[in-house]
């Protein structure tokens, strides 16, 4: 018996609840039904339905190959669909998740590029911070910036984006410029939360450490902090994608780059292991390809870098 042949019958048992109904839909003897249910049954090893005179349920197993047969069927399904147009245009639905800040600066443009290069793709973004649950929202793809990612989360690395910590030439002037990252601890920071409650981390003697920082403004927003590092309030930490521009402008300047931060790595999540249809592939791809390991926000006017953080995420 052709496997999937038998997860077909199967799934059709299951959902009109009788093999003459299957029967009469397939225009063939019940007996056959019959015959392929009990071959399924017999090369998986368990009862998947439970005969009565009057009605078919399905067992506990039963319930449970059902769903594994809908998902392996319609990863079947798409990746035939994805054969068949493999030399036609992508086309169909891309349910994103981005992050706010590096989404409004960084993705909106390409993403609005994608549309213009790929019009029968359509796209819905949905801009946040917060970690989504990508198969609950019914979400194709998510995009994070982070030092490091979840153990079982499935990514693709697409970029990355140095730190550095940052201070306007006002607030140097009145409070003087911090040479070693244990002098933070005298100054006023201006904190990302949640992730920088517990210290800003250098490189110091070959060895990455959290330094303790406190100050009056936490934020949830690299944007917000960053006017605030630009009105002299105090010193922050920020991604270059979101510095670099007041960095070039000269209305914040970066300090201790003797003593480098981790990198960001920038992700494409998926959902999970599944088969990834044609449409968010190319979408991974034609963002990994404008990103990068050395990203366009990172090259001064003058034709240099901006310092690379000490690590890969």
């Amino acid at each position: 018996m052709d496997r999937i042949d038998g997860m077909r019958i199967f799934m059709r048992v299951a959902e009109l609840g009788s093999f003459a109904a299957v029967a009469r839909q397939m225009d063939v003897a019940r007996s056959v039904i019959t015959r392929q249910i009990a071959a399924l049954e017999a090369s998986v090893g368990v009862r998947l339905i439970a005969r009565s005179t009057r009605n078919l349920s399905l067992t506990a197993a039963g319930a449970a190959y059902l769903e594994r047969c809908r998902e392996i069927l319609k990863l079947l399904e798409a990746a035939e669909a994805d054969l068949a147009g493999e030399r036609q245009e992508p086309r169909g639905l891309i349910r994103l998740s981005v992050p706010l800040s590096f989404g409004l600066r960084h993705l909106a443009p390409l993403l609005l590029d994608f549309t213009v290069t790929y019009p029968d793709v359509n796209t819905e973004i949905d801009f946040t911070d917060r970690r989504v649950k990508l198969i609950e929202e019914g979400l194709e793809l998510a995009i994070r910036v982070s030092v490091r990612l979840d153990p079982l989360d499935v990514a693709r690395r697409i970029g990355s984006s140095a730190l550095v910590a940052i201070a306007s030439p006002a607030y140097l002037a009145r409070h003087g410029e911090p040479t070693h990252p244990g002098q933070l601890a005298g100054h006023e920071c201006l904190l990302y939360l949640p992730v920088q409650q517990e210290g800003w981390p250098f490189l110091v003697d070959g060895v990455m450490a959290n330094f303790p920082v406190r100050g009056r403004l936490h934020a949830n927003n690299g944007d917000a902090l960053l006017e605030a590092t630009i009105r002299g309030l105090g010193i922050s930490v920020q991604p270059t994608f979101i510095a670099a521009a007041a960095l070039e402008a000269g209305s914040v300047r970066q300090i201790l780059s003797d003593y480098p931060m981790p990198a960001l790595g920038i992700y494409a999540l998926l959902p999970d292991h599944r088969y990834v249809p044609q449409r968010v592939r190319i979408l991974i791809d034609y963002l990994a390809e404008r990103i990068g390991e050395h990203p366009y926000w990172e090259a001064a006017s003058s034709g240099g870098r901006l310092p690379r953080g000490a690590t890969d995420a």
